[in-house]
């Protein structure tokens, strides 16, 4: 369960916020733990559908959201202050939905909110892990170091993007005017030909009988099938918007074929990325490592390191708890105890980083490749089978003669 906090700090900060836990008195105790004194938590209520689907439209493009946090990291290297940096990139941006979100960030600023606070109410534009890591800048007090770290991981981020969208560009055109053309025969051409093969009497494969009564089908019934994979469409948005469908999700992108690897190649390269910042920061392993539980961006990564936490806190090697999980290939836990004897565990943090960051773009890379060919051969194979449905009950009926 999650829970909403507002509460002060010693120092009489407010602080507002988040904290999961299994029940109300659990998440106080918590928060009383880390010496805040709280003035109000409720159970956090997830979002009705259709704020999560307006949510899900108001998303900002990666390339807009890696200018803002690159421009953002400069002005703070410059040592000018978050709030004037924040004015000076209202001023800037262009996009509409960010400039109205960078406003609302400044006010929450003003009215003495941290910057996470602000970033945090906005998640349809900053992801979980974009959060997590600028609340552990504010720990470490390396705000513009993270900054600059977010800034390389949205451009590394749009730049996979951009590879994969100029590969598919060509495929997807292709593929949309498959279907068009598909529909278009099997909605109003084919459906002609059916009462010559039933006056003749044509043996009829079966799936060419198929073919034929799902063009009378689509004939007759289009508008009901566009509004069912409209509404369709908009329950999946839905569902994975929420808490549990976040989790499946999570798990169901591990498990798949060949993308699996891809994610997880993904996920641990983040996981050694913040850590290592955090470390540096001066943070303590379990602190960091519970930290970066929850800028990995997955579920299933969360739960496993904030496992490894509590167990670090209890005297275990982080390598050891590694070692333990599948999750981890040996690599990670090989260097990362090598980091833990030499006492350079930043420096072998870094080397997991750069080698899964490479692992990474050489997968995308060979997809990209892959991509194309694959489609046209299975493109190829669906207009084979197409015509053949059609072609060789016309090839009997021409014996028949």
């Amino acid at each position: 369960m999650t829970f909403e906090y507002k509460a002060r700090t010693k120092e009489g900060e407010l602080q507002v916020g988040n904290v999961d836990a299994s029940s109300k008195e659990t998440a106080l105790n918590i928060l009383l733990g880390h010496g805040l004194f709280v003035l109000n938590i409720d159970e956090k209520k997830e979002n009705a559908w259709y704020e999560r689907i307006l949510g899900f439209m108001k998303r900002v493009k990666t390339s807009d959201l890696m200018v803002f946090t690159r421009q953002f990291a400069t002005l703070l290297a410059s040592q000018v202050s978050i709030s004037d940096s924040l004015a000076n990139l209202f001023k800037q941006t262009t996009n509409p939905i960010l400039k109205e979100t960078i406003y609302e960030i400044s006010n929450d600023i003003d009215a003495g909110f941290s910057l996470s606070q602000g970033f945090e109410k906005h998640p349809e534009i900053f992801s979980e892990f974009y959060i997590n890591m600028i609340r552990s800048a504010e720990v470490t007090g390396r705000l513009s170091e993270v900054m600059d770290f977010l800034a390389d991981y949205l451009e590394r981020q749009s730049l996979l993007k951009s590879k994969v969208q100029n590969a598919l560009a060509y495929p997807a055109f292709v593929v949309v005017l498959f279907f068009v053309v598909v529909v278009i025969m099997v909605t109003f051409v084919f459906p002609q030909i059916m009462p010559i093969f039933e006056e003749s009497n044509v043996a009829v494969p079966f799936y060419t009988t198929a073919i034929l009564k799902t063009g009378i089908f689509l004939g007759e019934w289009w508008w009901a099938v566009l509004a069912a994979f409209a509404l369709f469409i908009i329950l999946l948005i839905d569902y994975f918007q929420s808490k549990e469908g976040r989790i499946v999700f999570d798990e169901v992108s591990l498990r798949a074929p060949v993308i699996g690897r891809l994610f997880q190649k993904m996920y641990i390269a983040r996981f050694a990325e913040s850590t290592r910042v955090l470390i540096r920061g001066g943070l303590t392993i379990p602190q960091a490592i519970e930290i970066s539980s929850r800028t990995v961006g997955n579920k299933v990564y969360e739960g496993l390191l904030q496992g490894a936490s509590e167990q670090i806190r209890k005297g275990k090697l982080l390598s050891k708890i590694l070692e333990e999980i599948p999750e981890f290939p040996p690599l990670v836990s090989q260097l990362v105890s090598i980091g833990e004897q030499t006492g350079r565990l930043e420096d072998l943090l870094k080397k997991v980083n750069d080698f899964y960051t490479r692992e990474v773009e050489d997968m995308v890379n060979n997809l990209v490749t892959l991509i194309q060919p694959i489609l046209m051969v299975a493109i190829g194979g669906m207009i084979a089978f197409l015509f053949a449905a059609i072609l060789m009950p016309l090839y009997s009926l021409t014996q028949s003669f």
